[in-house]
């Protein structure tokens, strides 16, 4: 029987994701979390076999947990469940340690199929993922995308700016001094050539970072 760890912060949405994990042979569901600290927490209590984690979660999103579950439990597959397709998100899941990478638009069945490989050790793209990366090696270095120049805390940082949070939110939720966000988004606006947070907002828009 293969533990699963499912992290969503919208509970319909794990509802149903439970039911199509508890209806497939060989599949149960030994945990459920609303946010990435939760799913930390509920790795180390139950000991899971499959880690299926939400890409946008409250407290840690699901880049961070990905990240930090790996360094705890190093053998513990994460597939990462997301809305977005685009090649950032693939590329940034990857390289934060996912074994599997699965859109909430992909059917039923390719997130079982997902449980099952990463379980027996391999790795899984949808489709989509996968043409994504193809783009992505294909066009090199030409027409890259200016979030491919942000680090990981930066778009993290973007991403809750043009969100509207504030400094001291933003301070609060990845342990540092709000001096220290303000230096994050002094880069971003540098990096982006951007002038103010309402312009972080709509690029984020722009490049479904957020919706609007």
């Amino acid at each position: 029987m293969i533990k699963v760890l499912l992290a969503d912060d919208h509970s319909i949405v794990r509802a149903g994701l439970r039911r199509i994990i508890e209806e497939s042979l060989g599949m149960t569901v030994v945990a459920e979390a609303a946010n990435g600290r939760q799913a930390l927490r509920m790795a180390e209590k139950t000991a899971p076999d499959v880690a299926v984690i939400d890409i946008s979660m409250p407290d840690l999103d699901g880049l961070e947990v990905t990240g930090q579950l790996k360094a705890l439990f190093p053998k513990l597959p994460v597939i990462i469940l997301t809305m977005h397709e685009e090649e950032q998100y693939v590329v940034r899941a990857i390289e934060a340690g996912a074994m599997g990478y699965v859109t909430k638009r992909s059917v039923p069945e390719q997130l079982v199929d997902a449980i099952r490989k990463v379980y027996a050790g391999g790795r899984y793209l949808t489709p989509e993922a996968t043409e994504a990366l193809a783009l992505r090696v294909a066009r090199g270095n030409m027409g890259r995308s200016p979030l491919d120049s942000l680090s990981k805390r930066e778009l993290q940082v973007l991403r809750r700016l043009a969100m509207g949070h504030t400094n001291r939110e933003i301070a609060t939720a990845y342990g540092i001094s709000i001096k220290t966000v303000d230096t994050y988004r002094s880069r971003l606006l540098k990096k982006l050539n951007l002038r103010n947070n309402a312009d972080l907002s709509r690029f984020a828009i722009q490049n479904r970072l957020i919706t609007p």
